[in-house]
């Protein structure tokens, strides 16, 4: 069984069900909008970027944007006016993004963040990429539930491979937990979500498969 959020429902039983089935669901849910823009949410090390890189596949002329880019030496959830004046609106109007955030170009970091001008699906993938204040610039939303403890696992074999001190992974992670907690249960994304998935689920999918929601 999930360990959840004490506000968050289960949404167990889970099934599993070919990527390419839930990603038509998910054109159903926009109703043709394009570029339809669909956030995907759900808790840290939880499996969003999983979830979001095969619907992605599975969508033609998809791209994803991470939210952790946004907000890159920025804050933790203070990011969305950036998001929204630097990538939804412009993708919104049709135009192309590249966009450098001030961090980036603040502390070298190379490349930047781009969205061509024929996307069709623009999936946004972080915690809080469906928060209330993107609501009315998504088409839909996904949350991914999973298991508190295996995130914070998978999280800091993760945070370990930059911060190769344990007691430091462990402070920083514990550091953003709280944060994370308070956030999400003041904004409760699963309320707004269109599709629930596991992002922990007890047998790993096939990459082709996803578990869906049926609680």
């Amino acid at each position: 069984m999930l360990t959840l959020y004490p506000e968050e429902p289960s949404a167990a039983p889970w099934r599993l069900r070919p990527i390419a089935e839930v990603a038509a669901d998910l054109v159903a849910v926009v109703d043709g909008a394009r570029p339809a823009v669909v956030g995907v949410d759900g808790r840290s090390a939880g499996g969003k970027s999983t979830v979001a890189a095969r619907l992605a596949a599975a969508l033609p002329g998809a791209t994803v944007v991470h939210t952790d880019d946004v907000a890159w030496y920025e804050s933790f959830f203070g990011w969305d006016d950036l998001l929204i004046r630097h990538v939804l609106d412009p993708v919104r109007a049709g135009r192309a993004v590249r966009w450098r955030p001030p961090a980036w170009q603040a502390r070298g970091r190379p490349g930047a963040i781009e969205v061509p001008a024929e996307v069709t699906v623009l999936l946004v993938e972080g915690v809080g990429a469906t928060r209330r204040s993107l609501a009315p610039m998504l088409d839909a939303a996904i949350w991914v539930q999973s298991d508190l403890r295996l995130a914070r696992e998978r999280g800091l074999v993760r945070d370990l491979a930059e911060r190769p001190d344990r007691a430091e992974a462990e402070e920083f992670w514990d550091r953003w937990d709280a944060q994370e907690v308070q956030f999400l249960a003041e904004d409760r994304p699963w309320d707004r979500a269109d599709l629930v998935l596991c992002g922990t689920p007890e047998e790993d999918p096939h990459p082709d498969e996803v578990a869906v929601g049926t609680g």
